[in-house]
């Protein structure tokens, strides 16, 4: 028996669960930086899926590790290891401060597998008592329950019954704050490079040096989470490498796999050791599918090429953008690094990112928001310039079309 099935906007409210509200239009191809959908409209996509595919849609590489290794091995369980597995770990290990990896699914699990880590660390090495977790106002970590009550947005923790405790929240860049907040009961400082969900928010490096300094101090470890600004996101590998602060744990999603789910926590030997057998898992979590693709990612990604590519595009965003705003005048400032980054709504357009977001839509763009007032662009690393031009083009149109109403 066939059933016929309207593959529509409207048969997401029909068989889906209500938690998203997604756009009426429904991608069906994706080629570099253009997607087209059910109708054959094109986009210029500056959204890249939410900073996740680094190297547009269907890069040929991507493509062909996928195929090669379609055909060999799909998965298995962490009984045993793999080789994509352990290529892609040697690679990390090899390119960062890191010397242990732990392969995940999806940002929200490493990040849980990095708060696990740092509280069974200090338990085993200070005893209990010592389960306070540092953390960020305007913050976002993941969706499970304790990443979601260590991120630093109520909304999105509140009412599922009592949450996690030990977490304690300050402002971000407020070194007085975290004077006041970090004592020897602190087992980890969890902190974004560049705050991403919470408005494109850049740190102040004496405020991340200071970080590092009170973490030493009171010997509590500190997790970047580099979810959003890792793999190449800011101009270097990761983001951390832009700083003079070396975390003791850091996490990787999104763009490790170009598309494909795939995540990371990277950390030292010292640290790792108290993961042992037993102590964590996921039954997807390095399997080899996921890390053949991942390999092809970093192999691209982590080049001079790429790397200066992305603050050369930097450069011809924010100069497109704020030529934008001469004319427009809808943004207060332009921030963020590298290919993230953000336009901050000035106070006549407040609480109107999404406005800007569907007027891009309608003019064939693809952007994202950072909450009510901010604009953000997470394109492909390797955008070409001309597809840079015409997106701003197009964003200009949709600027106009909020601007006249």
């Amino acid at each position: 028996m066939t059933v016929e099935m309207n593959l529509d906007r409207a048969q997401f409210d029909k068989v889906m669960v209500p938690n998203y509200a997604p756009s009426p239009v429904i991608p069906v191809k994706g080629q570099g930086s253009r997607v087209w959908d059910q109708q054959g409209v094109e986009y210029i996509d500056f959204a890249g899926g939410i900073a996740v595919t680094a190297l547009g849609h269907c890069h040929p590489a991507l493509v062909a590790a996928l195929k090669e290794q379609g055909e060999k091995l799909w998965h298995l369980s962490n009984v045993m290891t793999n080789e994509p597995a352990l290529a892609l770990a040697t690679k990390l290990v090899n390119a960062t401060f890191a010397e242990k990896v732990f392969f995940a699914n999806s940002g929200a699990e490493a990040n849980e597998a990095a708060l696990k880590l740092a509280r069974r660390y200090a338990f085993d090495k200070y005893g209990a008592g010592k389960e306070q977790i540092i953390a960020f106002d305007k913050a976002f970590h993941g969706r499970t329950f304790f990443t979601v009550s260590v991120g630093g947005q109520a909304t999105y923790s509140d009412g599922f019954g009592p949450k996690p405790q030990g977490i304690t929240h300050i402002p971000y860049n407020d070194i007085a704050a975290l004077e006041a907040t970090i004592s020897d009961a602190t087992c980890a400082i969890m902190i974004e490079p560049l705050q991403g969900e919470g408005g494109i928010i850049s740190p102040e490096p004496e405020f991340l040096s200071k970080v590092r300094e009170l973490a030493d101090k009171h010997n509590a470890l500190v997790i970047f989470d580099e979810v959003q600004t890792g793999v190449g996101r800011t101009g270097d590998l990761y983001a951390y490498m832009g700083t003079d602060v070396t975390p003791d744990i850091l996490t990787s999603a999104k763009a490790i796999g170009g598309g494909f789910p795939l995540a990371a926590m990277l950390t030292t030997t010292e640290i790792a050791a108290h993961f042992k057998v037993g102590t964590h898992g996921s039954t997807y979590g390095g399997n080899p599918l996921a890390c053949a693709i991942g390999n092809a990612v970093l192999d691209i990604v982590n080049t001079p090429a790429v790397l200066n590519g992305v603050k050369q595009r930097e450069q011809l965003f924010r100069d497109g953008l704020n030529a934008i705003n001469d004319k427009y005048h809808v943004f207060s400032q332009v921030r963020g690094k590298g290919l993230l980054l953000g336009g901050v709504l000035n106070e006549k357009y407040q609480g109107r990112s999404r406005d800007f977001l569907l007027a891009a839509i309608d003019n064939g763009l693809m952007t994202l928001v950072a909450g009510a007032n901010v604009v953000r662009f997470a394109p492909s690393l390797i955008i070409p310039e001309a597809d840079i031009a015409e997106g701003l083009k197009r964003f200009e149109a949709a600027v106009a079309q909020v601007v006249a109403g």
